[in-house]
């Protein structure tokens, strides 16, 4: 059975290791104030996910590809936007669209629904135009003959989950509980509900004030909602296998 290590870097940025490999989902690394690691500390990359054109999701998503070789999946929009900073579609970017998936040695990334609204926070942000970004999706890397893990990215609750669970099962979800951009308590306990993994995992909180979460609460919100369901503690820059 392969094992995966999980490492959360900080808000809501992953670091998945297995078979030598490194799947980074996220990575907003070197302006991320609860993350220690920074692109400078990056020696590896197999694969890059970025879920939508938000700052604080695209992050270093760019810099790591080029500074590794990895490959960037990700939407066509975010893809093309990709190819105008220099990254070529079928070389450094494989664009994906929701139910694709791309196949490598040992794992497959399939790219699922999220509900999320989202442009890209590119240079337009500040000088316009914003470039559009279609919104936002989440992924599912499935390791042969080990774990299927949910990567949620930005999103509220929705009945696209229990399409997740039925195709997919998850053992691990990672899902972002910040309650001000994507979902709260009652939410992410119902979530898991829909998707009944073993363990989840929270991100997307403590990195700023208004977007907190009480571990404790949230916990008592799955025994009533998705009971064995275990909710996975660590902190920025821990890790946790399976």
């Amino acid at each position: 059975m392969e094992k995966a290590k999980i490492t959360w870097l900080g808000h809501a940025s992953v670091l998945v290791e297995f078979g030598g490999k490194a799947i980074y989902f996220d990575p907003w690394l070197d302006d991320n104030p609860a993350c220690s690691m920074k692109k400078q500390d990056v020696k590896k990359a197999t694969v890059v996910c970025a879920t939508h054109g938000h700052i604080d999701h695209i992050g270093d998503s760019f810099e790591i590809v080029r500074k590794t070789g990895a490959k960037l999946i990700c939407t066509p929009e975010l893809g093309f936007y990709a190819d105008s900073k220099g990254l070529k579609e079928g070389k450094e970017v494989y664009g994906l669209n929701t139910g694709g998936s791309w196949k490598s040695d040992g794992f497959r990334i399939t790219m699922v629904p999220a509900a999320h609204t989202s442009e890209i926070m590119g240079e337009g942000w500040v000088s316009g135009p914003i470039q559009p970004g279609s919104g936002a999706i989440g992924f599912v890397l499935d390791i042969d003959n080990g774990p299927s893990i949910y990567f949620s990215g930005d999103t509220g609750v929705c009945a696209d989950m229990t399409i997740i669970r039925d195709l997919y099962r998850p053992q691990v979800a990672i899902m972002t509980v910040g309650g001000k951009y994507n979902m709260g308590y009652r939410e992410a306990a119902y979530a898991a509900s829909l998707l009944w993994p073993e363990y989840l995992i929270p991100t997307h909180y403590g990195t700023f004030e208004d977007q907190k979460l009480d571990l404790d609460q949230l916990e008592k919100e799955l025994k009533v909602r998705a009971p064995g369901v275990k909710l996975v503690r660590i902190k920025p820059g821990e890790s946790f296998t399976c």
